[in-house]
């Protein structure tokens, strides 16, 4: 019997890919669903609706797929840095019909690509963080050869598994592998692979705080 604590290249790409259809299926299951009604006759006065429902699901599930090419994907081969307004746009297009409200404060105009792989993962992270919704505030420097990331999520029963800060620092969960716990271990693969460090931290009752720092690509 295998391990279910043991995470192998296939089963971290398998996770990785069941996380991001995880992300996908709503919006892609409401197009099939609305695309039905224009497939039945009996169902003619809902098309306008349905027409509706189409043109929300197809704008989200296409935010959704740019959001998730940065974050899991490397955004193109070549080097180069992505701009900080990029990053606003793909995540309000991902979020900003949620309940997390989210306050950009950066002092950059751009990060490399690996760290603005690890915003956007820990983004993701944070706004698990607060399921009731609050303010999500984003902060990131690039200062003295080191990039600084911030990110405060505060809200009413605001929270923070075990099992993230666990995966985050590269261990592997008590209970094994899932879409859940593969998503944080990625986003601490990033920092580590760049030489840096991140962690999270619960800050009171109704805040939690993520925090990374990674040397500037060269």
């Amino acid at each position: 019997m295998s391990d279910p604590k043991k995470l192998t290249p296939a089963t971290l790409a398998a996770l990785l890919c069941a996380r991001i259809c995880h992300d996908l299926i709503s919006p892609v299951g409401a197009l099939g669903a609305a695309l039905e009604v224009f497939d039945d006759d009996d169902n003619a006065d809902m098309r306008d609706d349905a027409m509706d429902l189409i043109r929300t699901s197809s704008r989200q599930a296409g935010a959704k797929l740019q959001f998730l090419r940065l974050a899991f994907g490397a955004g193109g081969s070549a080097p180069g840095i992505i701009a900080m307004n990029e990053m606003q746009k793909l995540s309000d297009g991902m979020y900003g019909e949620g309940k997390a409200t989210l306050i950009w404060k950066t002092q950059t105009d751009g990060l490399p690509k690996a760290p603005a792989r690890l915003l956007l993962n820990l983004l993701m992270l944070a706004v698990q963080a607060i399921p009731r919704g609050g303010d999500l505030t984003i902060e990131a420097t690039d200062s003295g050869g080191m990039i600084r990331i911030n990110l405060t999520s505060q809200g009413p029963k605001a929270r923070l598994a075990e099992a993230v800060v666990t995966t985050l620092a590269g261990k592997a969960p008590d209970d094994g592998w899932d879409g859940r716990t593969v998503q944080p271990f990625y986003a601490g693969m990033i920092a580590r692979e760049g030489k840096g460090r991140v962690e999270a931290r619960m800050d009171g009752e109704d805040r939690v705080i993520f925090t990374a720092l990674m040397p500037h690509e060269g």
